[in-house]
């Protein structure tokens, strides 16, 4: 079997996913209901990969925007729609504007929009999303499957997501790439041949100019994606370096050789590294909401890398439920450092500071035109070096607790 269609197999949702769509417009009538009952103008559309139907087997996260009459402009959207949102036991979450959570076989996410009808309308970057889904339905018809074997892709090569403590390739940035080049195997092809700073402009808007004409806040990672509804956006401009490179190295990978495998998610198995004696460190994440919580785990575990490089990280990552633990790990090529080590001092020329490094250091000496002391080290020993880490002041606020098996 053809290793593409092998993947959708497993991927694309069967008849009995798509039941569910029964109970997900059972849901949106009801919510309408009670809109209507509150007298309030607006109305609940299916939003996100199931209204583009592009979601994946097994994964029942549904996104319901409420489009409100512009009317309402200067009303607060999420006041208004939590009236209408109390039948049900909902979670309030912080952002441009708030939105709702209701956790459950199906876990819905219900976001306050308004309705516009054109982009100078829109008063949040919210508003816009019913018009992404639109884009993806119009453009993308023939690129749907194409879409998911996308995203399941990024999600097999941990670059998936666009939450802060992620920094990857968001379900808008797929759809975009996907319909950009016409399909999977075309984008990764497509992919190999990216460099620092590639522009792709749908529409060509920015006639390939988009890097001069853009606020330069927009265009500081690897990849400028014009959004085809937002001109004035980068929709990728959370993509992280290391994330572009990864994907790009899969995507090399996949066309020399293609596997399933490179559409399997797979979780790093803690207790085999245990067993290994790798370094790791446990840890009770922040009782915060996810993005949060996430991105001050991957802080801890970004400062915990630089802490042990001395060490030779050669290999590391980290584990999360998204509820309170998470495990980082770190492969070290030493566990013992020489007692003694150089510390680099000023060149020649600067012949104040090299006399106050001399003053410092009684053993410096020009080494090749620059003072060079040896100090003794602190620590030297990797089990230490984590302790030691893990009491620094920077770390109280990343995590409630830590743990370190070593």
């Amino acid at each position: 079997m053809n290793i593409l269609r092998e993947a959708l197999v497993s991927i694309a949702p069967t008849q009995k996913d798509r039941e569910v769509l029964t109970d997900v417009k059972k849901f949106l009538t009801r919510l309408q209901q009670e809109l209507k009952l509150r007298r309030i103008n607006a109305k609940p559309v299916l939003g996100g990969s199931f209204a583009k139907d592009t979601w994946l087997a097994g994964d029942y996260d549904v996104d319901v925007f409420v489009t409100f009459d512009m009317s309402y402009k200067n009303d607060p959207l999420s006041d208004l729609l939590a009236k209408a949102l109390k039948p049900w036991k909902t979670e309030r979450l912080h952002g441009s504007r708030d939105y709702f959570q209701i956790h459950g076989p199906i876990n819905y996410e219900i976001i306050p929009v308004l309705a516009i009808k054109h982009a100078k309308q829109a008063l949040n970057v919210t508003d816009f999303s019913p018009k992404h889904v639109a884009w993806v339905n119009t453009k993308g018809k023939k690129f749907k499957n194409d879409i998911r074997l996308l995203k399941k892709f990024c999600k097999a090569h941990r670059v998936y997501g666009a939450e802060s403590y992620i920094r990857g390739f968001s379900g808008h940035v797929v759809d975009i790439l996907t319909i950009y080049y016409s399909g999977f195997l075309k984008t990764l092809k497509a992919a190999t041949k990216w460099k620092d700073k590639t522009e792709l402009d749908y529409n060509n808007t920015y006639k390939g100019k988009a890097l001069f004409t853009l606020n330069t806040s927009k265009t500081q990672g690897p990849l400028v994606l014009i959004d085809p509804v937002q001109p004035d956006r980068n929709a990728a401009a959370a993509l992280t370096k290391e994330n572009f490179d990864t994907f790009i190295v899969g995507a090399k990978s996949f066309l020399k050789k293609q596997t399933i495998a490179a559409f399997t998610e797979k979780k790093t198995d803690i207790n085999a590294l245990l067993a290994k004696k790798v370094p790791v460190v446990h840890i009770t994440t922040l009782n915060e909401k996810e993005d949060v919580a996430g991105t001050k785990m991957v802080k801890a575990y970004d400062f915990l890398k630089k802490e042990l490089s001395d060490f030779g990280v050669r290999d590391s990552g980290w584990e999360w439920d998204k509820k309170k633990h998470a495990s980082l790990w770190f492969a070290l090529n030493k566990k013992d450092l020489p007692a003694t080590e150089q510390r680099m001092g000023p060149p020649k020329a600067m012949t104040e500071s090299c006399a106050a490094f001399k003053k410092k250091y009684k053993n410096a000496k020009l080494v090749k035109g620059r003072m060079v002391a040896i100090v003794k080290r602190p620590i030297t020993n990797y089990k230490i070096a984590i302790r030691e880490a893990l009491k620094h002041s920077y770390l109280k606020d990343k995590a409630s607790s830590y743990t370190a098996s070593l």
